[in-house]
């Protein structure tokens, strides 16, 4: 086959892609649990310390800040 038949025969074409893609799908289907790697979400760690302040003034001084959008 040629691109040539493609081109002639829409129908087909289009019957071919379909097939190829209820393959994929079967076969993305019946890959094992195994197979998949395993996706974290993105987490930020922050470490902040500040002499002589307090839990809740640490707690507050940071998460204000914190709480402003960053950019990557």
């Amino acid at each position: 086959m040629n691109i040539r038949t493609f081109i002639d025969r829409p129908v087909l074409a289009c019957v071919l892609s379909i097939l190829i893609l209820i393959l994929g799908v079967i076969g993305l289907l019946r890959l094992p649990m195994e197979q998949f790697p395993e996706i974290a979400p993105p987490t930020v760690r922050v470490t902040a310390t500040y002499t002589g302040a307090n839990a809740e003034t640490l707690l507050r001084s940071v998460s204000r800040r914190s709480k402003k959008p960053s950019t990557v």
